[in-house]
């Protein structure tokens, strides 16, 4: 029987455990938490919304278990805002597959690392540095590395030809609470993930969340530019913290959606995190003193900031491959040429979620506007089949598959393609929701309210 070590139990790397000890495969995971660790002290490591793609790895594994319990997500509701207080225009689109749920990592990594050990395989709770991961290389076929964070990262270089950012796009908040209605009352025909864009200041996004306490819970993030008004979570010191000052920044720049935030009570004294990091590819191939060379998977692979949801969803993809790359290898050696050739296999396959990303991270280009204006008027009702509607719900549906749309946003000829296969014509749509958003901005320019749909 082959022998394959894991190191790190976060998404990626206990579902690489499992799938592969379900496949015949001695596996041993290494976790510097322990099940009780992660559930008493721990921090979630951030919100880890997975589409129905990422949920369907998990379900093949029976490993999805919240999912007659925890709130689901199955919409969004953008708001695109050129200054404070106001709204250029909305997006409401539904998706057409499943739906997106965020499960608390924490009771994810304790209940699967207590399953991984009633199903055979071996958990070891130690800080692995990277003298202890040779002595581990030397005693499998083969090691993998999802540790995410820390020195063992530094095994694997940054991925130049495959990175665009050098330093933090960001300076990130996040926050955990409950005692609030999940749905949202000015669209409660359905139960959205609420972006607000601002195209100087960054971002804010909320979502249902399912807490290791068993409650239905509100995740927010908060990614400010540096100096923007959504700066403001650097001193921060507790989840009360950063809820108090979320209050504050959903009051003063997105007031139509403080009643979300205003009775809303933390989770946990651990739910919450602050700081930054550069999104990047990194090589996948480590080799350490000896000589041996170590794998790359998850974060550790691939960093992507939260702000397009891709996280999580490109773990689960990114192990279904390494996982399908190890099966198909038999009894030939995991060298350094053949894991290059596993993430190229990955990359090849998935590179646009990365892209999708970089998207959101930068100014929208001229095609992303273009359908974005389009789809002006979409409501998200399930009455609602409007082209309008079709282009909102495709909008969506391409953060579970970024292939749909993604490209569409750069390439002007394609976003005109996409828009005429749907309303039949590209300058109309463009005319309409030019008209709509314009006639919000005289609305609030007089001191009415936007009436866009959704508010």
């Amino acid at each position: 029987m082959r022998k394959i070590a894991v190191v790190g139990a976060g998404q990626a790397g206990l579902l690489a455990a499992h799938a592969l000890n379900r496949r015949g495969y001695e596996v041993t995971l290494y976790s510097d938490k322990s099940p009780e660790d992660f559930l008493e002290r721990a921090r979630p490591t951030g919100a880890a919304g997975r589409f129905e793609s990422a949920i369907a790895f998990e379900r093949e594994l029976d490993l999805e278990h919240w999912g007659s319990e925890a709130p689901r997500c199955n919409g969004v509701h953008l708001t695109f805002s050129t200054e404070r207080g106001n709204q250029l225009l909305t997006l409401l689109g539904r998706l057409k597959v499943g739906h997106l749920m965020a499960i608390d990592l924490r009771m994810q990594s304790a209940t699967w690392m207590n399953e991984l050990i009633e199903r055979g395989g071996k958990v070891e709770i130690e800080d692995v540095n990277i003298r202890r991961l040779d002595e581990i290389s030397g005693r499998n076929d083969l090691t993998i590395v999802a540790a995410g964070r820390g020195d063992i990262v530094k095994l694997f270089p940054r991925d130049d030809a495959r990175s665009r950012y050098r330093t933090p796009q960001r300076f990130l908040a996040m926050v955990c609470f409950n005692g609030v209605e999940m749905g949202a009352a000015y669209a409660p025909w359905f139960s959205p993930i609420k972006f607000n864009f601002f195209a100087s200041y960054g971002e804010m996004f909320w979502m249902p969340w399912y807490s290791k306490d068993r409650k239905p819970s509100i995740v927010a993030v908060f990614e400010a530019r540096p100096g923007s008004p959504i700066d403001r979570f650097r001193d921060c010191r507790s989840a009360e913290d950063v809820l108090k000052r979320g209050r504050e920044v959903v009051r003063d720049l997105t007031p139509w959606d403080y009643e979300k935030f205003e009775k809303g009570e933390v989770c946990d004294e651990n739910s919450w995190l602050i700081g930054g990091f550069t999104p990047e590819v990194r090589k996948v191939v480590g080799t350490l003193p000896s000589g041996r060379n170590v794998m790359a998977l998850g974060d550790t692979a691939h960093s992507l900031d939260p702000i397009g949801g891709q996280g999580a969803n490109n773990g689960n993809k990114m192990t279904q491959v390494y996982v399908d790359s190890i099966v198909q290898r038999g009894t030939l050696g995991f060298d350094a040429t053949w894991m290059a050739a596993t993430f190229d296999r990955f990359w090849s396959r998935h590179r646009f979620g990365d892209l999708l990303n970089n998207t959101l991270l930068e100014p929208l280009p001229p095609a992303g506007r273009r359908l974005l204006m389009a789809q002006y008027g979409s409501t998200g009702r399930p009455d609602d089949e409007s082209p309008q509607q079709r282009l909102a719900d495709t909008f969506f549906e391409n953060f579970n598959n970024p292939v749909l749309l993604t490209e569409a946003f750069h390439d002007e000829g394609k976003a005109k393609k996409v828009i005429r296969d749907i309303f039949g014509s590209t300058s109309r749509p463009f005319a309409k929701g030019a008209f709509g958003v314009a006639k919000g901005q005289l609305r609030q320019k007089v001191g009415m309210r936007a009436c866009h749909p959704g508010t």
